[in-house]
């Protein structure tokens, strides 16, 4: 797996003709919009395609109408946009690090803003409060990391980075466990859902949507210089790239994307992790295809693994990062065993 982080210019059929990258982008996303409408049609309440067909054609029940508009379509939205922002992470901090499992928990960025978010709940604030505490504790975790690492000239190999942002990710773990000891009863379930990555409480989606749309048009004209990045610094170096340059807008875009994901889903693993591992086995290895792939392969799995916890033991609803965790584990083990065979 490492050997196709480092050489992201490797030619296999998918990754190298542009049919081929049409329609593998063509197939992902009418998976997306089909998980997004059965995320719409499906749920604890009545429903259907065929419920979701009349309601199209304006002769739907009201209720369901009500249900679909103001809490599916809010909720499936913000998961797709979520899957979405965690995926585009965890390419970023793989080609960044050139390891193929750093993402944005292991190197501590969720972390800190889980802190931050929790903080902000632990003083009764909601809303564009959580959404600050979260973006000011991974800024603050990244600068942490960054710090304790040593600066740009220690990451070459990208293991000093990588073993500080674990022991950092670590310490907020026994942070956030600190402050929900100190939570007060009535917030404290709520606290634990969004840890777990409850995606009930999603209220408005746009926001995030806003942060994928900024930072998918940033780094799209990067995707020449990423490739170059992922052979080794030096010789990006040589043809031209600004390493340094290029490496700080990856962590910083890296860094706000987790957050936006964190404040809005709460703490969702493997989904940053598994996805672009999932993509490389398909050849997808030049970033102008890897980068919108793996935006739209993250927001679908996050999407259904949310219509699943919604539906497995319905009327009650679980957590959508129990499912990730359940999903990602095995998955994750299986492809390091293929990558090793």
């Amino acid at each position: 797996m490492s050997r196709c982080i480092r050489n992201p210019v490797h030619r296999i059929p998918l990754a190298g003709r542009e049919s081929g990258r049409a329609l593998l982008l063509g197939v992902l996303l009418m998976v997306a919009v089909g998980v997004l409408v059965a995320a719409l049609a499906n749920g604890g309440v009545g429903g259907g395609l065929g419920a979701l067909w009349e309601l199209m054609r304006g002769r739907g029940d009201p209720m369901f109408a009500r249900v679909v508009w103001e809490l599916r379509l809010p909720r499936a939205g913000g998961a797709m946009a979520a899957g979405a922002l965690l995926a585009l992470s965890g390419a970023w901090m793989q080609i960044l690090l050139r390891n193929p499992l750093a993402d944005p928990y292991v190197l501590g960025v969720s972390g800190g803003a889980a802190c931050g978010a929790i903080v902000a709940l632990s003083a009764g604030a909601a809303g564009i409060g959580v959404d600050g505490g979260a973006w000011l504790g991974a800024l603050s975790s990244m600068l942490l990391v960054f710090w304790l690492a040593g600066g740009p000239g220690r990451w070459d190999g990208g293991a000093r980075l990588l073993l500080t942002g674990v022991v950092v990710a670590s310490g907020w773990g026994a942070v956030v466990s600190f402050l929900l000891y100190l939570m007060p009863d009535e917030r404290l379930r709520g606290a634990l859902f969004w840890l777990m990555g409850d995606l009930s409480r999603v209220g408005d989606p746009w926001p995030a949507w806003g942060v994928l749309g900024g930072v998918c048009v940033l780094t799209w004209p990067l995707s020449r210089s990423l490739n170059l990045l992922a052979i080794g610094p030096e010789r990006a170096a040589t043809l031209g790239v600004a390493v340094g340059r290029v490496r700080w807008m990856l962590y910083l875009l890296s860094s706000l994307a987790a957050a936006s994901a964190v404040a809005l889903a709460g703490s969702i693993g493997f989904i940053g992790l598994v996805t672009p591992h999932l993509l490389r086995l398909l050849g997808c290895t030049d970033h102008r295809l890897l980068l919108p792939a793996s935006a739209l392969l993250g927001g679908t799995l996050l999407t259904l693994a949310d219509l699943l916890a919604r539906i497995l033991i319905a009327p009650r609803q679980m957590p959508a990062g129990i499912l990730t965790a359940l999903l990602g584990a095995p998955l994750f083990l299986w492809l390091m065993q293929r990558s090793r065979r």
